[in-house]
C-alpha cells in the first residue's frame, strides 16, 4: 500500500507547492485572515523572497540605457552632439602607464607671470602651471583636473580663476585682480590626468554603481526589489517611466506582487571594488587628490588700487584680451560683490520679510536647494513650517507667513534621488510640476539639479535639463513675470570612495552643460560653483552657512532689485 502511495508523491507535492503559490498570488483576500495566519504567511514569504534574488548591484557593463535615440528631434541630436563635445576631456591612455608616470602635486609647481610687475585692481593676472609626474619627469600631455583662486586671507576675500589646458603638461589660469591689497594664488590638482580616465569609464560602464531599492506592499506582505535607470532585461521589469517627460525608471518586478503595488523609493547602496588595486592608487588622501601645488618663486602679488576707472573700461573695449576671465563674483570682508549689473544687497530678517511680501517661492531639487528653505524658515521670524508628515530632509515641505503673504515650497526632484526614503507618490519630476504652476510676478522658482546625476552618462543630465528647459519656457510664455533661477553645482570635499561617486570633475562636466543649455533664455544664475570655490572654508556638500547667507542674498537681490530694505 504504501509502495503504491510513494508513486503519487510527486503530485502530492506539485499540488502543495501549486496551492501555496495561489494562495501567496491571491494576497489580497489574506486581510481576510487573523494576524497570526497573515505572520506566519509573511515570514514565509520573506524566506522564499531572500532566496529568489539578493539586494545588490547589478552585474553588468552597459554604458547607456533607459532612453531610445530614435525619440530625439534631428534638432536635439545636434544640440546633444554639441554639448557633448563641449564637455569633452583630453584622452590620456592608461596603457603601460604606471603609478610613478602619473601627475604628482609635490613635484609640479606654478610660476606667476610677471610677478615683478605693477600689478592694479581690473587687471589681469596670468600663472603658468607645469604638470610633473612621480618620477620628477615633466608631463608631455594634458587631461590633469585643476581648481584655482586668488584670496586675501585677512581681508575675507576671494575669487575663482579660470584653467586653460594646453594639453602638453602646461596649463594657464587667469584671474581678474578686483581688489587691492596683497592677493595670493592657490592652484590645486583635484585629479590626475590618469585618474580622470578612470572617472570616464565609470561613468560609461557602471551607470548603477549607486543602486536604488523600491519597497511593494499588499496587505501583510511586503517585497523589497532594486531600482534603476539601468537594469538588467533579462529578468521581468516594473516599468515606472513617466508618462509626461518620458524619464524612464524601472525596478524588478516582485516575485508575487504587483508593479503597482510599488510604495516607495529609497538609495540601496554604492557598488564596491570597481577599480583595480593599481587605479586606487590614483586616488589616495593626502596624495593626489585635492592637493594644493607649490610656487616657483613668489605665490602672491601686490595689487594697487585703479587709477582711472574710465581709462580702464576705455582699454578693456578696446581689446578683448586684456580681460580674458571675468569671474560672477568675488568676496570681500566675506560677503559676496556680482562682477555683473547686479548689485547683491546683504538681507536680514526684516528686509527678507520685505523682499518676500505677498511672494510664492517654489524650490525644487537637491538637498543643496533644501538648504536655502531651512536658511529661510529659521531666519524669517513669522514663516511657519506646517508638517505635512514628511520624513526629515526629503520633504516635500511647507512654510506660510500669513501676516506677510509668503508662502515657500520645497520638493526634491524625481529619480535618480539618493534620500533615504521617498513615498512613490511624492516622486514628481521637475518638469512636471513646473506645468502646474501659473506664474505671475509674485511667483520665484528656484532649480538645483545636479548632485545625483553624476555616477551616470551626461546623456541622461542633458534629457532630464531639455525636460525642465521645456518647462521652463512654457511657464514663462504663459506668465513672462515669473522670475525662474538656477542654483549652480558646488564643489566638495573628496575621499578616495567619494571621488568614484561625486567627484568635482562629474560636477564640473554637469555644471557645463547646464550654463550651455539655458544660456541666453530669460532665467538668472546663482553660481554656487564660484562661491563655493572662492570662498576659504572647506569645501563641502552641503556649504557652510555664511555661503549659504551668501547665495540667498544674491537670489533676494534678484528677486528685490528695484525694492529698497
Amino acid at each position: 500500500m504504501w509502495s503504491n502511495l510513494s508513486k503519487f508523491t510527486p503530485l502530492f507535492v506539485f499540488l502543495a507547492l501549486s496551492g501555496l503559490i495561489f494562495l501567496l498570488r491571491n494576497i489580497n483576500t489574506l486581510e481576510k485572515f487573523n494576524c497570526k495566519t497573515a505572520s506566519a504567511l509573511y515570514h514565509f514569504q520573506n524566506s522564499i523572497n531572500i532566496a529568489f534574488r539578493p539586494l545588490g548591484p547589478v552585474d553588468s557593463n552597459h554604458s547607456y540605457c533607459g532612453y531610445p535615440a530614435l525619440d530625439l528631434t534631428p534638432e536635439e541630436v545636434v544640440e546633444e552632439q554639441y554639448l557633448l563635445d563641449f564637455v569633452a576631456w583630453p584622452e590620456t591612455s592608461l596603457q603601460g602607464v604606471s603609478f610613478r608616470q602619473s601627475s604628482d602635486p609635490a613635484h609640479s609647481f606654478f610660476v606667476i607671470l610677471g610677478s615683478d610687475g605693477d600689478f592694479r585692481v581690473g587687471e589681469q593676472l596670468e600663472v603658468l602651471v607645469h604638470m610633473h609626474d612621480f618620477q620628477g619627469q615633466p608631463k608631455q600631455h594634458g587631461g590633469d583636473f585643476l581648481l584655482a583662486r586668488v584670496h586675501s586671507p585677512e581681508l575675507k576675500a576671494g575669487s575663482a580663476g579660470k584653467v586653460v589646458d594646453h594639453q602638453n603638461g602646461f596649463y594657464s589660469v587667469f584671474f581678474a585682480l578686483l581688489w587691492p591689497g596683497e592677493v595670493r594664488v592657490s592652484v590645486t590638482l583635484v585629479h590626475s590626468s590618469e585618474a580622470v580616465q578612470v572617472l570616464k569609464r565609470l561613468r560609461e560602464e557602471h551607470p548603477d554603481r549607486v543602486y536604488f531599492k523600491s519597497l511593494f506592499r499588499s496587505g501583510y506582505f511586503t517585497e523589497t526589489t532594486q531600482c534603476n535607470l539601468c537594469l538588467s532585461a533579462h529578468e521581468p521589469l516594473c516599468n515606472f517611466t513617466d508618462p509626461h517627460t518620458g524619464e524612464p525608471w524601472f525596478c524588478y518586478k516582485p516575485k508575487l506582487l504587483s508593479c503597482d503595488t510599488r510604495v516607495d523609493h529609497a538609495k540601496g547602496g554604492y557598488q564596491k571594488r570597481l577599480i583595480s588595486s593599481r587605479e586606487g592608487l590614483l586616488f589616495q588622501s593626502d596624495i593626489n587628490i585635492k592637493i594644493p601645488l607649490l610656487a616657483s618663486g613668489t605665490d602672491r602679488v601686490t595689487v594697487k588700487p585703479q587709477e582711472s576707472k574710465d581709462k580702464w573700461e576705455l582699454e578693456r573695449n578696446a581689446n578683448s584680451d586684456v580681460i580674458k576671465f571675468t569671474p560672477s563674483g568675488f568676496y570681500y570682508q566675506d560677503v559676496w560683490k556680482s562682477t555683473a549689473r547686479l548689485v547683491v544687497r546683504q538681507f536680514n530678517d526684516t528686509s527678507i520679510t520685505q523682499c518676500l511680501h505677498g511672494k510664492v517661492v517654489y524650490l525644487f531639487g537637491d538637498s543643496t536647494v533644501r538648504q536655502w528653505f531651512e536658511y529661510l524658515n529659521d531666519v524669517v521670524p513669522d514663516l511657519k513650517e506646517f508638517h505635512l508628515g514628511s520624513p526629515k530632509k526629503v520633504g516635500p515641505f511647507l512654510a506660510v507667513d500669513s501676516v506677510h503673504n509668503i508662502m515657500l515650497k520645497y520638493r526634491c526632484h524625481g529619480p535618480p534621488i539618493r534620500f533615504s526614503t521617498v513615498a512613490a507618490n511624492e516622486l514628481r519630476y521637475v518638469a512636471n510640476e513646473l506645468e502646474g504652476i501659473v506664474g505671475g510676478k509674485d511667483v520665484v522658482v528656484a532649480i538645483t539639479i545636479w548632485s545625483h546625476f553624476s555616477t551616470f552618462p551626461v546623456e541622461v543630465y542633458i534629457r532630464r535639463l531639455r525636460n525642465i528647459r521645456r518647462a521652463v519656457l512654457r511657464l514663462l510664455d504663459r506668465s513672462p513675470g515669473t522670475l525662474v533661477v538656477l542654483k549652480t553645482a558646488n564643489v566638495q570635499e573628496l575621499t578616495p570612495e567619494v571621488s568614484l561617486y561625486n567627484s568635482d570633475w562629474f560636477s564640473l562636466q554637469l555644471d557645463s552643460v547646464l550654463r550651455s543649455m539655458f544660456r541666453g533664455l530669460d532665467v538668472v544664475l546663482v553660481d554656487a560653483w564660484e562661491m563655493t570655490l572662492a570662498h576659504y572654508l572647506p569645501h563641502a556638500l552641503h556649504p557652510p552657512p555664511i555661503i549659504i547667507k551668501n547665495q540667498i542674498d544674491v537670489f533676494l537681490s534678484h528677486i528685490c532689485h528695484d525694492r529698497r530694505s
